[in-house]
């Protein structure tokens, strides 16, 4: 809470000050606009464009009005970078992104060494707020927070199961799996297996054949919704038969796309669905006016530009 009400303070600030300089506020969307994660790309851009139109129809900031510069990572760490330094070649004075921990964490000191604030709406893994960088924030959760109520929910509706615990080696995947991990271990629960694998990969069989071989009941995931979608389909196909649970990351409708009928019984830690908060009602309604389902983190980054 701490940390909100400073950015909200130092957001208000800076782009007051910023306004008096520019006719326009630019102001930087930066996430996986294209590959495999572009769904959720899509959700951080819809969140940012419709708070900046609703921000300029009632008038801008300080009379300014805001203008969006579009920032396609790729969800990776190097062309992260490379984004943040045309955000600051180009005058960008506030980024609402990066998506991914892993690329938001090194982006992030780019932008602290040149003054732009950076608002993610996604990035969850606890370093990115634990550097004490004086510009650096999140309108979403922790890493820590999920590993907690999984590791906990697990104990209890689980205590019996045989789980393996996968992850995708990102700061992301490792960092939730690893939480996950150390609550189920303080609740007396010894994992069957412990297994890292590669964004992108596709063919999953060497890692079910394993998971069939320690009689695996539980799949625990630390990663994004394409390789669970993945994980998920090939278990059922090669006849595992293991739910997997998961975090934030496999929240998106193209993770049944994927999965198919297996998807059924797929668990996932989030936060209390913002589309139902009675305040959100509005600006729900314009999404679905214009076609677009708000889901996942598209009000989470329509925050990071409200605030």
């Amino acid at each position: 809470m701490k940390k909100s009400l400073l950015s909200a303070v130092a957001l208000t600030a800076f782009i007051a000050f910023s306004g008096s300089a520019w006719a326009d506020i630019l102001i930087g969307v930066a996430g996986p606009i294209t590959g495999p994660n572009a769904a959720f790309g899509a959700q951080l851009q819809k969140g940012a464009e419709q708070a900046v139109a609703d921000i300029n129809a009632a008038g801008g900031v300080n009379g300014q009005q805001l203008k969006i510069e579009i920032g396609d990572d790729v969800s990776d760490p190097k062309q992260g970078i490379s984004v943040a330094n045309k955000f600051v070649a180009d005058g960008v004075k506030f980024v609402d992104g990066h998506f991914n921990s892993g690329v938001t964490i090194p982006a992030s000191e780019v932008y602290a060494e040149n003054g732009i604030l950076v608002m993610t709406p996604s990035a969850t893994n606890p370093k990115l707020t634990e550097r004490g960088l004086w510009n650096t924030f999140r309108t979403c959760g922790r890493d820590d927070q999920q590993g907690k109520v999984a590791g906990d929910y697990i104990a209890k509706n689980f205590k019996d199961a045989k789980i393996a615990i996968v992850h995708d080696k990102t700061p992301y995947g490792q960092g939730l799996a690893d939480e996950t991990k150390k609550n189920l271990n303080a609740n007396g629960i010894k994992e069957v297996m412990y297994e890292g694998i590669n964004v992108g990969d596709k063919d999953f069989s060497a890692l079910i054949a394993k998971m069939k071989e320690n009689n695996v009941t539980l799949i625990y995931w630390g990663g994004l919704h394409t390789e669970a979608g993945l994980i998920i389909r090939q278990s059922a196909d090669q006849g595992l038969k293991a739910p997997l649970f998961s975090g934030d990351g496999i929240v998106s409708n193209e993770l049944a796309s994927i999965a198919g009928d297996a998807v059924a019984g797929t668990l996932n830690t989030f936060a209390p669905d913002p589309r139902k908060n009675p305040d959100a009602k509005e600006v729900v309604e314009k999404f679905r006016a214009a076609g677009f389902e708000p889901e996942a983190y598209t009000l989470y980054s329509y925050a990071a530009v409200q605030i």
